[in-house]
């Protein structure tokens, strides 16, 4: 779907969608006029157009007027070896122009000061000091966003200057914060309903709506805030707007930011950071002047510092500290940072270009549209962590031998570079974050050797809304399994990756062992998860635990993510730790007392499910199982409503036209939005009390309003023309009847009144009982049985439920929740909200952006360096927390595995357990008493119970002699699959003093 803007221009939802959460309309509009040049593109300058390309700007220039050479293969993905010789620009142009049909992209010859008035964000990457400052000085007079970056083997560097006043509209790119009001005193003090906290902070701007009695409060511009507890917060003394009667919101503002930027002329000499490391903090200064050295050398010598030769080095420490002294900065050098830095001068990485890329590209995004608070000014950023221990770092190791890894071995050498592509590594999903991985992997030569090799498995196909920001896939890939094409498109970057890797498109869990088996995490050295749920990134931390694998695990949410280390033996589990539950809304404010859209919504989702699917689901099963009515009768908890459903389906509302359908659209506008809020307000009308004398419709309860249908009100007419088309897709019927035969239909329809009943009960707290229907008798359930028809008499038919699918924009899916939850919040005044806003709360959709998958990638490789190194010990590896929305990135220690101890003999709780051949039940107890000193009290097997000590003397008589493979057999009534080779089992133990005690499992080797 293309949503129009307000001068006419289209964004193209179906492809932004993820994106368009993140950033909004409004930004995505101000990027469709942005035209940004990127001046260098190697490796870094590449990440940053693919980047920018697939966000969708005006258009992405670049210049770079260098030949392709062999080592410009470690990181730039789209040259190829037969491109040597060629311009770089050239090449990369096409390859560029393919990620995103809306983006116009160009390669210029020319950067005169008078080309560079044509553009609105400029990159500078691969380019001396004085060509950087000389471009500076014009875009800081010029209002030119101006971006400076490079990335050198492990470190890497951002300078960020958006001109003498931008403005930030939007600093962090929260929603904003809303609630309900309790109480409004003279003072100004606000104090909001005690079911949520507000979550202001002082300083923050808030505006009020719907309060009672204050109609000027309802009007005013926005009010500061002034924070006074986690339920009040104070907006000043509120003279001539009236005296608090009752109800009312406030809904967070979010106000302008002015900043000011300095040139990078003036910068320099008075640099201002942004720190990455709290555990670095003396870095910034000092790679702010090595940086500077690296330039000053290059142009002195023609070329950057050599690898790992300390003449050079020597002349860039000597020239670190003489620009320290010009510039008149206070920084102590450590000669071995500096010395390091000019090591790595010529490393070119692909995980630091992926993570400096993607924040570069962010910082463009921002220059473009005022969304989000920049980075002011400097960042400086390395992973010297990741440089190995096990190898000796030469300048004969680490010279170059004219391989497209050069960039690489120039860092670690050439035996590390050997580790590499003989790993093997499994990779579980191709999506976002399984595209930079496989990139990624394809430039580092993860497991290109002769001994390695690359799995990847995703069980999903590629959709247009996956090519924002799955940047493998291009439009002809839509309908093909990812896992495939990610395959493809990296052996295309690498052809040596080609024939190492292995594409499977099945999902892992239980279901697949007998693919992803014994034999095959055995093989592995490393697996690393780009998953999008909770359920599978589980699973797969239970098998990389029990195979005692290392697990790298990574995530991202809009403009944040985060990244974690999972090591045998050494770090706790990804299942140690739990996000806090999905937030739920109670039943009863669902049903009956809505006070925000997302109430609504989730409403209107509900009734999607009650009327389109599983009602077709209980027919269906009605006439192809010949138990589905005994089980109904017996287990239903209203098998009278099950069967009553069954019969309008088949019987009393089956349409034979389309025109019948919208009769019944029609019929359910008037009871969900007319009939039923009389009933509820028949049972608390709108002057009515509760116990205590208060009004029963205040707080959070909403007083509604029954609708009055009227066919020319386009709300009215969504809701009854969308729920009749799927109404005709459940009984494959022709749908979308023109307006004209749609009008005359409802014009037609005698609607039959409605009168409210006693004795309807209504749950009015979370806490009351749940309303139940009077149950039927037997003689009216067999009533109802004898009024279906035979399953016999309606053989092969079926009905067509409706799979909820938010993507697809054809088939009235989101437009029927829209209208329906619009429909509602209309009845209880609430809001209603477009399209866009309702699909993402719908639909539960994650937002996205490819700049963050980019650093989270990043990220995850340069762990993977140190994994690959064999490193011990904790304090060597991060876990990493980003959030590109302000700048945030924070990195901590992984938590330790606990260990536990039994008998005074420690064990890790986690990645311990007991290895035992495939002995006798009487073996493995005798051998857990004289080896363990425990008496085992317990054994099971998943569900099935082993051995008990409380067993009768005759059952275990008859299993202790059992070897565990035919117990397990035996217990179960089931055959151990043959592809087995371990099973696991669960034991409790008395320990010597004949308490109980934790033990790890035991792992028994068949």
């Amino acid at each position: 779907m293309k949503i129009d803007t307000s001068d006419g221009e289209t964004i193209d939802e179906s492809l932004y969608s993820r994106q368009l959460y993140v950033l909004g309309h409004d930004a995505m509009k101000k990027m469709s006029h942005s035209n940004v040049l990127i001046i260098g593109c190697r490796g870094l300058g590449i990440e940053i157009a693919k980047n920018v390309c697939l966000a969708g700007v005006k258009s992405v220039t670049i210049y770079d007027p260098q030949p392709t050479r062999m080592e410009d293969l470690s990181t730039q993905y789209f040259l190829h070896e037969d491109d040597i010789g060629k311009p770089r620009a050239e090449v990369s142009v096409p390859r560029l122009a393919e990620l995103n049909e809306y983006v116009p992209v160009k390669a210029i010859t020319d950067i005169s000061l008078e080309t560079l008035k044509n553009f609105q964000c400029i990159v500078v990457t691969e380019t001396t000091l004085t060509k950087q400052i000389e471009i500076n000085d014009f875009t800081h007079q010029n209002d030119i966003a101006f971006i400076s970056t490079d990335a050198r083997g492990l470190f890497g560097y951002i300078f960020c200057d958006f001109g003498k006043s931008f403005v930030c509209t939007n600093t962090d790119g929260n929603e904003p914060l809303t609630g309900l009001i309790a109480g409004i005193d003279e003072t100004g003090l606000v104090t909001t309903l005690e079911e949520t906290r507000h979550g202001l902070e002082d300083g923050d701007y808030v505006r009020f709506s719907e309060v009672k009695g204050m109609d000027a409060l309802n009007q005013s511009q926005p009010l500061k805030v002034s924070v006074k507890g986690p339920y009040t917060f104070s907006v000043g003394p509120l003279e001539n707007m009236g005296t608090y009667i009752s109800g009312g919101s406030f809904v967070q503002v979010k106000m302008p930011l002015k900043i000011e930027f300095r040139s990078l002329r003036d910068s320099l000499a008075e640099p201002e950071f942004v720190y990455s490391d709290f555990g670095k903090m003396d870095r910034p200064p000092q790679l702010h002047v090595g940086f500077q050295a690296i330039l000053a050398f290059a142009e002195e010598n023609g070329s950057l510092p050599r690898p790992r030769n300390e003449e050079d080095a020597a002349k860039v420490l000597a020239l670190s500290e003489s620009i320290a002294k010009k510039l008149k900065l206070d920084v102590e050098l450590d000669k071995k940072l500096i010395y390091e830095l000019s090591h790595e001068a010529r490393g070119d990485l692909v995980p630091m270009t992926g993570f400096i890329g993607g924040i570069v590209a962010q910082e463009v995004l921002k220059s473009c549209t005022g969304k989000f608070y920049p980075i002011k000014q400097y960042f400086y950023f390395d992973s010297l962590e990741s440089l190995p221990s096990s190898v000796e770092l030469t300048e004969e190791e680490c010279a170059p031998i004219g391989s497209r890894y050069d960039g690489q071995i120039t860092v670690f050498g050439k035996k590390f570079q050997a580790k590499l592509e003989n790993l093997k590594q499994f990779l579980v999903g191709a999506g976002a974050i399984g595209c930079e991985m496989l990139k990624n992997w394809a430039m580092m030569g993860v497991g290109a050797g002769p001994n390695g090799h690359v799995f990847v498995t995703d069980m999903d196909s590629i959709e247009k809304s996956n090519l924002n920001r799955q940047f493998l896939f291009r439009p002809k890939d839509v309908g093909k399994h990812k896992s495939e094409c990610a395959a493809t498109a990296v052996g295309i970057m690498n052809a040596s990756s080609i024939g190492s890797i292995t594409a499977y498109q099945e999902r892992v869990g239980q279901e697949t062992e007998n693919i992803f088996n014994d034999d095959f995490f055995e093989n592995l050295d490393i697996v690393t998860n780009a998953l999008d749920n909770v359920d599978a990134r589980q699973y797969m931390d239970r098998r990389c635990v029990f195979f005692q694998k290392p697990l790298l695990e990574s995530g991202t949410l809009g403009t944040k993510g985060n990244t974690q280390v999972v090591l045998p033996f050494l770090t706790e589990s990804y299942s140690s730790s739990q996000d806090p539950p999905e937030k739920s809304f109670p039943i009863c404010t669902l049903k009956n007392f809505p006070n925000q859209i997302e109430h609504t919504i989730a409403w209107a989702r509900d009734l999607f499910e009650g009327l389109f699917k599983q009602p077709i689901d209980n027919v269906n099963l009605y006439l192809s199982s010949p138990n589905f009515l005994e089980t109904t009768l017996k287990t239903s908890n209203n098998p009278r409503e099950v069967l009553e459903s069954i019969r309008d389906h088949l019987v009393t509302d089956k349409p034979l036209s389309f025109e019948e359908c919208i009769v019944w659209g029609r019929m359910q506008f008037e009871k969900y939005f007319n009939h039923n809020i009389q009933q509820l307000l028949f049972n608390f009308p709108k002057d009515s009390v509760t116990s205590s004398g208060q009004p029963f419709w205040s707080g959070p309860k909403r007083a509604p309003t029954p609708l009055v249908f009227d066919a020319h009100n386009p709300l009215h007419y969504d809701f009854v023309i969308n729920a009749a088309n799927l109404y005709a897709y459940n009984y494959g019927l022709k749908g979308e009847a023109s307006p004209d035969v749609v009008e005359k239909v409802l014009s037609s329809i005698e609607v039959p009144s409605f009168t409210p009943k006693s004795g309807v009960k209504i749950q009015v707290n979370e806490t009351d009982e749940v309303p139940q229907e009077t149950s039927a008798d037997e003689s009216e359930l067999k009533t109802i049985v004898d009024s279906l028809p035979a399953p016999s008499s309606l053989a092969g038919y079926r009905l067509n439920p409706c799979e909820f699918e938010k993507d697809d924009d054809s088939n009235h899916h989101i437009d029927f929740i829209t209208a329906a939850s619009n429909l509602r919040a209309t009845n209880y005044q609430i809001k209603p909200v477009d399209r866009f806003k309702t699909k993402f709360v719908a639909g539960k959709i994650v937002p996205a952006m490819c700049t963050s998958t980019a650093v989270a990638s990043g990220l995850v490789n340069l762990e993977l360096y140190k994994v690959v190194d064999g490193k011990k010990n904790l304090e060597d590896y991060s876990n990493g927390f980003f959030n590109l929305a302000i700048s945030l990135f924070t990195f901590s220690d992984p938590i330790a595995s606990p260990k536990l101890k039994v008998n005074g003999k420690e064990f890790d709780k986690i990645w311990d357990r007991f290895t035992i051949p495939n002995i006798t039940l009487q073996e493995l107890i005798d051998k857990f008493a004289q080896e363990e000193k425990l008496e085992i009290t317990m054994l099971s097997s998943g569900v099935s119970l082993l051995y008990a000590s409380f067993h009768p003397p005759k059952k275990l008589a008859e299993r202790l002699p059992l070897k565990i493979s035919d117990l397990v057999e035996s217990v179960s009534k089931q055959k151990i699959d043959p592809s087995v080779k371990n099973l696991i089992l669960e034991v409790c133990c008395d320990d010597e003093q004949g308490e109980d005690v934790e033990v790890p499992f035991i792992c028994v080797k068949l």
